[in-house]
């Protein structure tokens, strides 16, 4: 229940943001406000803080120009303050974070009369890690850990390393830099990052030397004083993965609010899939092979580490001939018993269903005992030298021998358990009833070697998501403009594990979206005729306004190229073809052409159909040339779609048409982005009009005035 103290505390915040910026009151966010405050007030918690309640998290739906960000700060921070607990912020892309950070928190700090502490929040990966450049400092020589992996990132490492070495090192000393990547001056190579950053693996932690100066821990102690914390989707399932409160505050001390919702079940699944490649494990295999000698040699005056080391040539003996056998035994199955063939780039190989073939899934039980092994070894290892690092603990082995060995044998256990959980994968049954995993193996060359990489992923992140995130955090909002999809919460709550019982609500727009059009002209063709379909849009193209400011959204890198290169010239030079430029400067000339009285076109694919931002004039015309339906080429959701279809079910009526309505708000959502904004949105695909999910893919637009066949329709 929301008290009264509490009610008029965000009002009175509220309304001084308003007259402070002189901003008017929003019926939509008045809502948002009112919706979150009351589902956060209302949970229940034990003498403890803990929740016991089950109806702790609310799911909103807020178009453009809601005002979404101040809602929810306004709505979930006074609450997290009163019931102790911290406010996490967490986005999908990093501009919406930059936004938050820089923006959204210092206006409300400044003008709402709340009391608050806010701080960013990065992985671990993010940060420099001191005793890397330190050793690079000291040059590569006097590191023995480059002996395995890292001589090949020194060879691709450019001829500026060591200059980029010695002004981190003055940056950082001197305080003008605090050692995380996105603030440095200039761009840096991924690949010497690599060699400045670590895992949380292979971190010390308070055992390491520099642990006082260290980048990662300084921002650490930040967090620990922040009423609000703003983060990532990939950090908070990060943290999540590790059992919560590793980078960010414990779940059950925490209020989570998802901006850009809809993009977390994408990017759960992408933290719960496994990838190995067999050449790969092979080469990184063989180099621990070599080096024996040399860890023997550094860390074997240690009986238990001479022993565990003594069981690493065995290990890898039993897991060479395997791997080479599940190497031969993939290619078989994929149909290339000789690898790919002349000409042919790569190869995917998906198996129905998910199903392991019992050759496979026999030969990868005996992967996973030998991977199990060699983990067990390597993280035995490391607990040692971890160990070795604590002046209390007297294990036999030299502080600085571990610190330089810990890194290498953390990365090496990394390895060998993201093995053993892609093998366990592939060995392991499906639940009867249950969706399967998604298997599937891809034949690839790098660097004209070749590789053949196994892969499995859950079909759906909702029970991992259920359990890990909803079931243990204190609260928690979702929030985007499109979270529905044919106008229903269904969706997403199969896809994100979100139970029924939770509060959801689509809130009123701010927009008058009877001023654009949206129009499914006489030239929109059905693209089962190819030809035909180009040639309507190249038609559509030959007739736009010389002065249209235009964004026209293709489905294919092909379809795009094949239309820009048979326009005329005259046409061809006012378009901007999105791979044919960098994002960022393809909307810089797109602006000047309007900022200097010329009409633009841009030629953009499925990601320019969100977070493209060009109001007013900017945007007069958005072009969709065909319904966003799926490429049906995605391993996992190729598998769903056959157990949906097992189960009795129409995976293209429960799975296509929902994700492409999706789709098709964001796509029409480029049209108006500011209350004065007016335009035109031309549908060149006329299924829309032809298939009985036509109609429901029109009703789950916006209420745009409608012109199918150059009639108004209602006129």
């Amino acid at each position: 229940m929301l008290d009264e103290a509490l009610k008029g505390e965000i009002q009175a915040a509220y309304r001084r943001v308003l007259e402070a910026q002189g901003l008017t009151p929003r019926y939509g966010q008045r809502l948002m406000i009112a919706e979150i405050a009351r589902t956060l007030s209302g949970i229940v918690a034990d003498d403890s803080g803990k929740r016991i309640s089950d109806e702790h998290v609310c799911v909103l739906e807020a178009g453009t120009g809601t005002g979404k960000t101040l809602a929810y700060l306004l709505a979930a921070l006074p609450v997290a303050k009163a019931r102790g607990k911290r406010l996490v912020i967490a986005t999908a892309t990093v501009a919406l974070q930059e936004q938050v950070l820089h923006q959204d928190l210092p206006a409300l700090k400044a003008h709402s009369g709340l009391d608050f502490h806010y701080a960013l929040a990065k992985g671990r990966g993010r940060y420099l890690c001191v005793a890397r450049l330190e050793q690079e400092l000291d040059g590569v020589t006097g590191n023995p850990t480059l002996s395995l992996f890292e001589q090949s990132l020194v060879q691709e490492s450019g001829d500026n390393f060591q200059a980029l070495v010695r002004d981190m090192a003055e940056a950082y000393g001197s305080g003008s830099w605090e050692g995380d990547r996105e603030s440095w001056s200039e761009s840096i190579d991924d690949t010497d990052w690599r060699r400045l950053t670590i895992d949380h693996r292979q971190c010390t932690n308070r055992r390491c030397g520099h642990f006082a100066a260290c980048a990662f821990f300084r921002a650490r102690r930040d967090l620990e004083t922040a009423d609000v914390v703003v983060a990532n989707h990939d950090l908070v399932l990060a943290d999540l993965s590790l059992g919560g409160g590793v980078v960010l505050p414990p779940p059950g001390d925490c209020i989570y609010v998802f901006d850009e919702g809809h993009h977390l079940p994408d990017k759960a699944l992408n933290h719960f899939a496994h990838r190995v490649g067999v050449s790969g494990s092979l080469r990184w295999l063989g180099s621990l092979k070599k080096s024996l000698t040399e860890l023997n040699q550094a860390l074997a005056i240690q009986p238990t580490v001479a022993r565990l080391l003594g069981t690493l040539p065995e290990a890898i003996a039993a897991l060479e001939p395997r791997l080479g056998e599940a190497f031969s035994l993939g290619h078989q199955l994929a149909g290339r018993p000789q690898g790919l063939a002349d000409g042919e780039e790569s190869h995917q190989h998906r198996f129905e269903m998910g199903r392991t073939p019992d050759a496979l899934r026999e030969h990868a039980g005996s992967l996973v005992t030998a991977f199990a092994e060699l983990t067990r070894t390597l993280e035995t290892l490391s607990d040692i030298l971890r160990e070795s690092l604590d002046p209390d603990k007297h294990t036999g082995l030299a502080r600085e021998q571990a610190e330089a060995w810990l890194p290498l044998m953390a990365l090496l256990h990394g390895r060998a358990l993201e093995a053993h959980g892609l093998w366990q994968a592939y060995a392991e049954a499906d639940t009867g009833g249950e969706p399967p995993q998604a298997r599937w193996m891809t034949l690839e060359r790098f660097g004209g070697d070749p590789e053949l990489t196994f892969s499995a992923s859950p079909v759906s992140a909702a029970p991992t998501l259920a359990r890990t995130l909803w079931g243990s955090c204190y609260g928690a909002v979702v929030t985007s403009a499109t979270l529905t999809a044919l106008g229903r919460f269904e969706r997403l709550q199969e896809r994100a594990g979100l139970a029924n019982r939770y509060r959801y609500q689509r809130l009123p727009s701010p927009f008058d979206y009877s001023r654009a059009v949206l129009s499914v002209p006489r030239e929109a063709v059905d693209p089962a005729d190819r030809e035909a379909h180009e040639r309507a849009i190249i038609d559509f193209v030959g007739g736009l306004g010389a002065d249209e400011a235009v964004l026209m959204l293709f489905s294919s890198r092909a379809q795009l190229r094949a239309v820009e290169k048979a326009l005329p010239s005259a046409q061809r030079e006012g378009v901007l073809a999105q791979d044919r430029l960098p994002k960022r400067e393809l909307i810089e000339r797109h602006r000047a052409r309007v900022d200097a009285g010329k009409g633009s076109i841009i030629f953009g694919l499925a990601s320019f159909a969100e977070g493209i931002d060009l109001p007013g004039d900017y945007l007069t015309h958005v072009v969709i040339t065909r319904l966003p339906f799926a490429v049906p080429d995605d391993p996992v959701g190729a598998t769903l779609a056959e157990w949906i279809e097992s189960q009795g079910g129409n995976p293209f009526m429960r799975i296509s048409v929902p994700d492409a309505s999706i789709k098709l708000v964001q796509a029409c959502g480029r049209l108006i982005r500011k209350e004065a904004d007016r335009g035109r949105i031309t549908l060149l695909d006329r299924r829309v009009l032809t298939r009985r999910y036509g109609r429901a893919l029109l009703d789950a637009l916006p209420p745009f005035v409608r012109e199918i066949d150059g009639v108004t329709e209602g006129v």
